[in-house]
Formats: C-alpha cells, sequence, structure tokens
C-alpha cells in the first residue's frame, strides 16, 4: 500500500493550517519516520491520542524553544506537572457511529486526526476511501505497500489515481536484504509450498508496521461482508489490537473502516456514479486484488476471497494487515494450524463410503499390490469447501459402488494435521487421493473441481 498527501492549497483551511511556512522549517516527515519533541512525562495510559493539542506536536510543528535559564540544578528538583488528558471511549465512538454513512465516518476521522492519520490503499475497490476523503474537502494522506510483486494493471491504477485526485501516494517498500535472504533460501514461489504468511510477513507487515509508526490513525477498506469468517465485526472505529503508532505501546493507533457496514454492490454503485477511476483487473473478473501470484478471478458464484491463496484453507484469509480479526480461539479461524479439533458434525456420511483410521490410511499407503483401487478424501468438517464438495462426493461414491473402486474419507484435521501433511500431501482441505491398483505412491487431484463428473473423470483415468 503507499501514502499520499492531497495537494490542493486551496482545501487545507483552518487554524491549524493558517501560519505561514518559513524556508528554513522542516519539511514534514514522510510515512515511516519518527520526530522526537520535547514532551512532558504522561503516562501512555493516560494519553488520549484524539486529543492532540493537550499532549502531542502536530507532524508539522516546529519543536518547541527552551527558553528556560533556571540552573539545570533548580531544574532537575523542580516538582513535575502531568497533565491529564481524557481518554477517548472508541467503543462508544464506534456505537455512536454505527449507522453514519462513510462519507460521515470519513469527516469525523480526518477532523480527529488531521495530518496524523492516513489511508491504506491497495489499489483495489478501496479507492472509494480516497473519493470520500476527497469530498469531505478536508486535506488527506494516503499511502500503499508496494510488494514488488503487483500486477501492471495496478502500477497503472496507481498513476492513475494520483493524476485523477492530484496527490502523491507514499508508497512504502520491503526491506531489500530480507527480500534477498527470503528468496535466495526458498525461492519465488515459497508460499505455493509452505503458505503465505511468510512473505506477506517480510513484504507487507513489516513495511506496513514502519509507515504505521509515524502515524497516530489509519484508515482501511475493511467490509463485513469481504470475509464472513474474519471480518464479519469489523467496527467503524477501533484501537488497533496489533499495530502501533507514533508514541508506541498498545493503544497508541486508531484503525477507522468507513465503509464497514457497505455491501459490495453498494460500493460498485458509489463508484460508478461518481464516475470513480477502477482497476482495469475488475472488469477481468479479480474482485479482491493483491499481489499477481496470489490473486486469481473468481467465478459468478465464488465469494471474492477465493481469489486469494486459493490453495489455503478458506476461513482465516489474512496476510496479517488485518490479523486482529482472527479469533484465536476458534479452530476454524486457525486456519488448522492450531491442534484443536472443532465440534462440527461428520461430513460425507453415506453406506458407500469407508471411514478410514490413522491406522488405516497408513496401511492402504504402504500396500503396493491393492485388490481394488481407492479414492480418498481428507477434510476437516468445519471446511466450508469439504463442506461444498460433500454431495458430489456422496453421489459419486453411490457411483462407484460395484465397479471395484473404493471409496473413502479420512479425517485429517487436529492430531492428524501434520502426519497428513508429511504422509499424505496434504496442502490445504480438501486434499483428493487416488490410490491405484498396481503402485503405493497416491495419486493427487489437482483441479479445484469438485464435480462428480469431474472426479469420475480422474478416476476413469487411470482405471
Amino acid at each position: 500500500m503507499a501514502l499520499a498527501s492531497s495537494s490542493s492549497a486551496s482545501a487545507i483551511t483552518g487554524s491549524s493550517f493558517s501560519r505561514s511556512i518559513s524556508a528554513s522549517e522542516p519539511k514534514a516527515p514522510q510515512i515511516g519516520s519518527v520526530r522526537l519533541f520535547s514532551r512532558p512525562n504522561v503516562p501512555a495510559s493516560s494519553v488520549n491520542y484524539s486529543q492532540r493539542r493537550c499532549s502531542i506536536e502536530p507532524l508539522h510543528a516546529e519543536p518547541k524553544r527552551n527558553d528556560s535559564v533556571a540552573p539545570l540544578a533548580a531544574a532537575s528538583t523542580a516538582p513535575e506537572v502531568v497533565e491529564e488528558v481524557e481518554v477517548e471511549d472508541y467503543e462508544g465512538l464506534a456505537k455512536d457511529l454505527e449507522s453514519a454513512s462513510p462519507l460521515e465516518i470519513m469527516d469525523k476521522a480526518l477532523e480527529k486526526f488531521g495530518n496524523d492519520i492516513a489511508i491504506a490503499f491497495s489499489g483495489a475497490e478501496d479507492v472509494a476511501l480516497i473519493e470520500y476523503a476527497h469530498l469531505t474537502g478536508r486535506p488527506y494522506r494516503v499511502f500503499s505497500l508496494d510488494t514488488g510483486r503487483l500486477n501492471p494493471e495496478t502500477y497503472k491504477f496507481f498513476d492513475e489515481v494520483e493524476k485523477h485526485y492530484g496527490i502523491h501516494i507514499e508508497y512504502m517498500f520491503p526491506d531489500a536484504v530480507e527480500v534477498q535472504a527470503l528468496v535466495r533460501s526458498k525461492g519465488l514461489f515459497s508460499f505455493y509450498e509452505d503458505g503465505h504468511q511468510e512473505c506477506c510477513r517480510v513484504r507487507k507487515v513489516r513495511p506496513l508496521r514502519r509507515a504505521l509508526k509515524g502515524l497516530r490513525a489509519w484508515i482501511t477498506g475493511q467490509r463485513k461482508d469481504q470475509s464472513p469468517g474474519t471480518r464479519s465485526e469489523v467496527p467503524v472505529v477501533q484501537v488497533d489490537p496489533v499495530f502501533e503508532g507514533l508514541d508506541g505501546g498498545i493503544g497508541s493507533l486508531v484503525k477507522w473502516n468507513p465503509v464497514a457496514n457497505v455491501g459490495s454492490k453498494d460500493i460498485w454503485d458509489f463508484l460508478r456514479s461518481m464516475n470513480v477511476p477502477v482497476n482495469t483487473l475488475h472488469s477481468q473478473g479479480y474482485v479482491s486484488i493483491g499481489c499477481e501470484p496470489c490473486t486469481r478471478p473468481v467465478l459468478p458464484w465464488q465469494h471474492e476471497r477465493e481469489g486469494r491463496w486459493w490453495w489455503e484453507d478458506a476461513n482465516a484469509k489474512e496476510c496479517g494487515l488485518h490479523k486482529g480479526n482472527l479469533k484465536q480461539e476458534d479452530p476454524a479461524q486457525l486456519n488448522g494450524d492450531a491442534n484443536g479439533i472443532s465440534t462440527d458434525a461428520d461430513i460425507f456420511e453415506s453406506q458407500n463410503l469407508v471411514s478410514l483410521t490413522r491406522g488405516g490410511i497408513e496401511n492402504l499407503a504402504r500396500l503396493e499390490g491393492r485388490k481394488e483401487p481407492w479414492i480418498v478424501v481428507l477434510y476437516a468438517p468445519w471446511c466450508r469447501f469439504c463442506q461444498a464438495m460433500e454431495g458430489s462426493y456422496v453421489e459419486l461414491a453411490e457411483k462407484l459402488a460395484g465397479t471395484g473402486v473404493k471409496v473413502g474419507k479420512f479425517r485429517a484435521d487436529g492430531e492428524e494435521k501434520e502426519f497428513a501433511q508429511q504422509e499424505l500431501q496434504l496442502g490445504s482441505f480438501p486434499t483428493i487421493l487416488f490410490f491405484p491398483k498396481h503402485s503405493s505412491r497416491p495419486i493427487k487431484y489437482p483441479s479445484e473441481k469438485r464435480d462428480v463428473d469431474s472426479l469420475m473423470a480422474f478416476v476413469n483415468a487411470f482405471r
């Protein structure tokens, strides 16, 4: 994502922007930079980050001059004055703004934080945030994370947005040494093998952390309907549970989500009605847009997040930028990484299906001279992709009954997941394996088409 500031001088009004700026005045720091100011020793727990005039210098402010001529000894014995600052109730504010429009929420955010807040822009439909900020008439800043792996269309879109709004996006880049170490040790596409978290941590999360350290608040395009598994409870404003702001420590950064309660259709109706430029990838079937290797178009009936990291489990598709959305106590949210087992009812129930135990599938994998071939699904009952293919897999079992092909299932979450990953090629749920009659090595079904005809064609190819 990248940081931009609106360049229209006429849009900057109010006493905080009225003073003249001398040629010798230091330039405002970029996103991710920190300027140290002399300030009273105020405990972090008592600081109200929304009342900046009480305890914090604006980003463009000149350092206060110390005109005191008192001897150091006298100064050291002077009683310390700690200014009490009222703590903002952001949970209460979120409730007050729950029914507010995105424009009203955006205006409130920009009014409250001024130059200490910025819009996080990914190059997708979150361009709506920039339009809302533009409509408030207030100055605003925009930043974006350039991972080095974005689509060419996204880079062209960044340029178009800058020209359309007359702004300069402030781009954040990953550390070159970290990227070099990752690629040299694991290759350019390691995320297909061991998950996207490590690459996202280097290319996105750490640059974002640097950017946010120069801010007191940020604005995101999160919506509740984007990812039912992780974003269904996103408030319009919150204290960021993961990242730190300019003053450091938990609670030093506020996160605004002006379109949290807006549906995808309403966002697109707004973009069209305001003639806002959009990423050309959207016209090619892309809905959620990220890095080129990890983003693909989705079909009309698919959820937008199915176009991201499609080789992984579906329930917790977050790259780390919004890690606070994940509820660690929910096994489904943990993407199967924990060894907990959910209480979801079992699936793939049929008299034509064999439920394999750990010992059963180990024996099946070791056999070299099987009497009949097997097709087995490795599944987790909480996985909605597994749930979605239940009907077609049960129907497949019925069609194969009496044909000499056995149909089985093996629950591979919880304590069995590590074994399944190491011995059974489990990458994500569901994984489908075909055990040929005269070979010990199973063949992994490579397609995501899990209708009964596609599965039958896979079986027939090896019979």
